[in-house]
């Protein structure tokens, strides 16, 4: 299924999110466009899907969390996958010592930081095992629930939607969790029909990725670039 031929559900319009790592005020802006072209275009009914990686780098991501918690809560069109940033928060929570040196050079101090902690350059194991306890701490419960019911993928007409890519040659409801929210040059790199067209993010590019059997949505939002939301609808798309 190449795009041009896939089509989403009928009278429904999708909407995909790329990565937001903590970029609160573009993901208020995100949500105001979405609100806006429904206004002007409605649509029986719609989704917004997230591609995951809310958290780290940037310096909202308990902005980011509180928003995305309540909308995703008060709001069933609004889809939030797992994204490898925020598997390291849950691996951080569950397991410090071997997964906080990962997570905390790769931006989860930022994360902390917004939740009002501070790490620092060399953690030892003892000071990681507080390090976690302050964090579970001061995470609220909602935020927690969150983290933990974020879906690996969906998908929705001939559109399939997860983090980082596929494994191709595997069947969709075969995939590895490690390869939807990690894998990329094997999956990148494929010109194969995948039977779907994929909707991810994870490795950012200065512009939208649109290629026949793939869409990347992540533009690089804490990096500069914009918050990028893709729209599809019947066998169409268009950039917000």
């Amino acid at each position: 299924m190449w795009l041009g031929e896939a089509k989403t559900p009928d009278g429904m319009r999708l909407y995909a999110i790329g990565d937001v790592h903590g970029c609160d005020r573009l993901l208020q802006d995100a949500y105001a466009a979405i609100a806006a072209d429904l206004d002007v275009n409605p649509v029986a009914d719609h989704r917004i899907i997230h591609v995951g990686d809310y958290v780290d780098r940037g310096p909202a991501s308990a902005g980011v969390i509180e928003r995305l918690s309540a909308l995703s809560e008060s709001d069933s069109r609004v889809v939030c996958l797992l994204g490898n940033h925020d598997q390291m928060v849950r691996d951080f929570l569950a397991d410090p010592v071997g997964a906080g040196p990962l997570w905390l050079t790769n931006g989860g101090d930022a994360t902390l930081r917004s939740y009002g902690l501070d790490a620092f350059g060399t953690e030892t194991r003892r000071r990681l095992r507080d390090l976690r306890d302050r964090f579970a701490a001061v995470l609220p419960a909602a935020h927690l629930d969150f983290f933990e019911g974020l879906s690996l993928a969906e998908q929705l007409g001939d559109f399939f939607f997860c983090h980082a890519g596929i494994r191709p040659g595997v069947p969709l409801d075969e995939q590895s969790p490690e390869d939807l929210v990690w894998i990329r040059d094997e999956f990148l790199s494929d010109a194969r029909d995948h039977g779907v067209v994929v909707v991810h993010g994870h490795t950012p590019q200065s512009s939208p990725e649109v290629l026949p059997n793939r869409i990347n949505v992540d533009t690089g939002a804490v990096f500069g670039g914009p918050l990028t939301v893709l729209a599809l609808e019947g066998t169409g798309y268009r950039f917000l």
